[in-house]
């Protein structure tokens, strides 16, 4: 190759660069395939080789990027074994090495000797050697964004190195230990200051507990304490900081245990760890993939069923363990079973034609992204997603054995049928990344919960579309819709009406508990008593009012109704229950309208009414707060735990006023702030007394994808504070970033989106649903309603449209009686306007 003195003047990665060695940024195409991965050798981005889709070519020609390292990879033959899978007693991934699995083989290109297809060339054995080695020991993109190790990382904290103890006497012995507050035998924690014995929280015990440690904390600020039933011989145990709200280490532990005549040498571990009953929890939290008869159901394969893997399953163990992004792989599925989605990000009848499996808009835009790397750009993943979800290429039977992957046992979860062909299923690390960009939750590999994590993705699809001043249809309006506040004076009758705009309907469920001998159960409630209560008459809410047209502090009723209907209507059940401090998830069965269709005629708002007097607006002088009114019912439930008003408020201003749950976790997550109990600091309405904010912090949120108008003002309206900032631009997509002179400015109102057109009727075409204590933990799939042509099944003639499970990679005809049972107990039910 006469370019060859070019390549050896090339770089090997540097560590903190991403080498996109595993898949295509544009498609699924990965490694694995006949002709591998063209990975580009000065930004590192990864291409396929797909003769139609020309990804590899089509960034050579936009960066002129000249040379690639192409990869491929094939296993190794393993043979079988005959030993059983090892008991699993951590929360860890064990690594196999690659080279113990996978043969690869690289090859160097140069596309200016080729700049169809590439030419495969000869370099001098150091430089090969070099780039080669560089490239392949990189830690690759996908690793980048998952978690190496799933053992919790735990540390010391100053509660734990400074610890204090009160010499008080010993502990009774093994056995004859108790709560100090009720009778409970187990799950004890021992106060390492005081020797004090509490029960620990239900949730966190396994095994019942009434939360009197953390009592115990609360009332004496004692931070650290161990469970006496995990101690060792070699000095492990559960330690827990209640300080810290964290598990720690305790270096000194047998020292500390002494001082309550606690031996470590002689104690046995008599209980379960925190880390064995999370493996427990979370091999329990998985749904059946057998019929009632007890057949397999049937696996399907094609265009609109491809599954997804969850990140980071690759390594052994993980598979039954860590499902920790099944809570997005529910909600793509159900956005691309969407046909606004579909049109917009793949093609249809009014968006464009897909030709050899390749949409024209996508094409387009591959070969004009503004973005120099496609792994940077949302349009270019949301693409890759449709695609791959749409196209059928990589929805085919995996016939490689899972022998390494160990069944799950002592009826901790239902079985997998044997011999069935799942598939490989897709794995959108790319996607994940970019989307959780900035984001202190999305941006973890933790477990979330899917509707804060899809409020999120329209969110951050409305601001994108709205920056690039696209033409495109915006799918994300086919959520949107009013909901109109209606509140009036007791006193003088009169009335004022608020329009917010919305994606999703979140719903209170009454829980009825029945008795039972084995663990709670609740009463059926309709899905329209729920909406009644929430949007009815019955559901109107007396609150305490200091009201504009001069009658002082009196009581107001608001009422709550659907000032637009939306095209997709998402309602989110809440199943909560505070117990011990900590949100419970209700198993509460919600009985469905018959043939699973709405009909929502009775919650239209009527807007001001001739017959109704308007209240004055709030005066907007300069002693106005800017505060907007608080949640007056869930300011009194906070204030009734025990919490300061200042904290309370600030809960309720940050989560926006959305109910206690949001308010309490606001609360714990930032307990610590050393500003938590400073007083609100109010300022008049249209001004911004701000200081101006630094350049730093501009470039900060700029770096995220914000303008800097839009970061400038986004401190300006937080008081400088940076995460903050990224919550009110996660809130405000719309905003260019304008700031308005004064408050004389006219504010120019945008249409309320969704239409008042009646009948308002709907029906429903997916579910998501969780298994689990908690929405942040547990497991998440996704049923979707497809016509029966899509799963082969149509034969000419008319048939009912059959429900399919998206349980990650596994993709399979539901059985229709689970069905029915899984409906009632449902997270959120996504409904289609007809």
């Amino acid at each position: 190759c006469p370019h060859r003195s070019e390549l050896e003047r090339l770089q090997p990665p540097k560590l903190s660069q991403s080498v996109h060695r595993e898949e295509c940024t544009q498609c699924f195409d990965n490694q694995d395939g006949d002709v591998g991965v063209d990975v580009c050798l000065l930004c590192f981005n990864g291409a396929c080789r797909d003769p139609v889709r020309r990804h590899a070519s089509i960034h050579v020609s936009r960066s002129g990027h000249a040379f690639t390292l192409n990869i491929k990879r094939t296993p190794k033959s393993k043979p079988p074994s005959r030993e059983p899978p090892t008991k699993m007693t951590k929360l860890a991934i064990m690594q196999e090495r690659e080279e113990d699995k996978w043969e690869h083989h690289t090859s160097l290109k140069c596309w200016k000797c080729d700049p169809a297809e590439g030419k495969e060339i000869l370099a001098s054995l150091d430089t090969a050697k070099r780039l080669t080695e560089g490239v392949m020991q990189s830690l690759s993109s996908a690793r980048q964004s998952e978690v190496q190790a799933w053992e919790e990382e735990i540390t010391p904290c100053e509660h734990t190195l400074m610890l204090e103890q009160y010499a008080t006497g010993n502990i009774p012995a093994e056995g004859l230990a108790r709560c100090a507050s009720c009778e409970l035998t187990s799950n004890l924690w021992l106060c390492l200051t005081c020797g004090a014995l509490g029960c620990g929280r239900y949730q966190y015990g396994g095994t019942g507990g009434n939360g009197h440690a953390l009592e115990h904390f609360t009332s004496t600020q004692h931070p650290v304490c161990v469970k006496l039933g995990t101690i060792t011989p070699e000095g492990g145990a559960d330690i827990y900081c209640y300080a810290c709200n964290d598990a720690r280490i305790d270096p000194e532990l047998p020292t500390h245990l002494a001082t309550f005549g606690i031996n470590v040498a002689s104690q046995r571990k008599s209980e379960k760890s925190m880390t064995e009953l999370q493996i427990e929890q979370n091999l329990a939290f998985d749904f059946s993939l057998t019929a009632e008869d007890g057949s397999a159901l049937r696996p399907v394969f094609g265009p609109g069923l491809t599954g997804l893997r969850n990140l980071g399953n690759s390594a052994t163990l993980v598979f039954h363990i860590a499902r920790f992004s099944c809570y997005m792989a529910s909600v793509l599925q159900a956005l691309f079973s969407l046909t606004q989605f579909q049109q917009r990000y793949y093609g249809g009848a009014s968006a464009g034609t897909v030709s050899k499996g390749v949409f024209e808009r996508a094409a387009a835009h591959w070969e004009t992204c503004s973005q120099s790397l496609p792994a940077d750009c949302l349009e270019c993943q949301m693409l890759k997603v449709a695609d791959g979800l749409l196209s059928g290429r990589y929805s085919k039977p995996h016939v490689e054995s899972r022998q390494e992957i160990p069944s799950p046992s002592g009826g901790l979860a239902h079985s997998t049928p044997e011999h069935t062909p799942w598939q490989t299923g897709l794995k959108p690390a790319g996607f994940k990344a970019l989307v959780g960009k900035g984001h202190a939750e999305f941006a973890t590999m933790r477990q979330q919960d899917a509707e804060e994590f899809l409020g999120h993705l329209l969110t951050v699809l409305r601001r994108f579309n709205h920056q690039a001043n696209s033409d495109e249809a915006e799918p994300t309006e086919a959520f949107a819709f009013g909901l109109e506040q209606r509140l009036q004076c007791l006193s003088c009758r009169r009335v004022r009406y608020r329009v917010d705009n919305m994606d999703i309907l979140s719903f209170g469920v009454p829980a009825q508990e029945l008795p039972a001998d084995t663990g709670p159960k609740y009463a059926p409630v309709t899905l329209l008593q729920c909406l009644g209560l929430l949007l009815g008459v019955t559901g109107q809410e007396e609150l305490e009012y200091q009201c504009e047209g001069g009658c002082g502090k009196v009581s107001a009723v608001r009422l709550l109704r659907f000032s637009t209907f939306p095209d997709v209507l998402v309602l989110h059940a809440k199943k909560f229950q505070l117990k011990n401090w900590v949100p419970t998830k209700l198993d509460i069965p919600i009985i469905l309208p018959p043939g699973d269709e709405l009909v929502l005629d009775a919650f239209l708002g009527q807007s001001l009414q001739p017959d109704e007097e308007q209240l004055p607006e709030p005066s907007s002088g300069p002693s106005s707060s800017s505060l907007p009114q608080l949640n007056a019912e869930a300011l009194e439930q906070l204030e009734g735990m025990g919490f300061p008003l200042v904290r309370c408020q600030k809960a309720l201003l940050a989560t926006q006023n959305q109910d206690v749950e949001s308010a309490m976790e606001w609360l714990f997550s930032h307990m610590d702030d050393p500003d938590i109990d400073e007083p609100i600091q109010s300022k008049p309405r249209g001004t911004n007394t701000a200081p101006e904010p630094s350049s730093d912090q501009i470039a900060m949120l700029a770096d995220m994808g914000f303008t800097h108008a839009q970061a400038r003002k986004a401190l300006i309206e937080t008081d400088g504070n940076p995460e903050r900032a990224v919550e009110w631009l996660f809130n405000h997509p719309d905003d260019t970033g304008e700031i308005a002179p004064s408050s004389n400015t006219p504010i120019q109102k945008k249409p309320v989106p969704g239409s008042s057109r009646l009948p308002a009727r709907y029906r429903l075409k997916a579910f998501i649903s969780h298994k689990g204590p908690s929405v942040h933990s547990g497991h998440y799939v996704a049923h979707i309603r497809l016509p029966p042509t899509q799963l082969g099944d149509g034969m000419g003639m008319e048939q009912d449209d059959e429900w399919v499970l998206f349980n990650d990679e596994k993709v399979v005809v539901a059985d229709k009686t689970s069905v029915d049972e899984l409906k009632k107990l449902a997270y959120m039910y996504i409904f289609e306007r007809i």
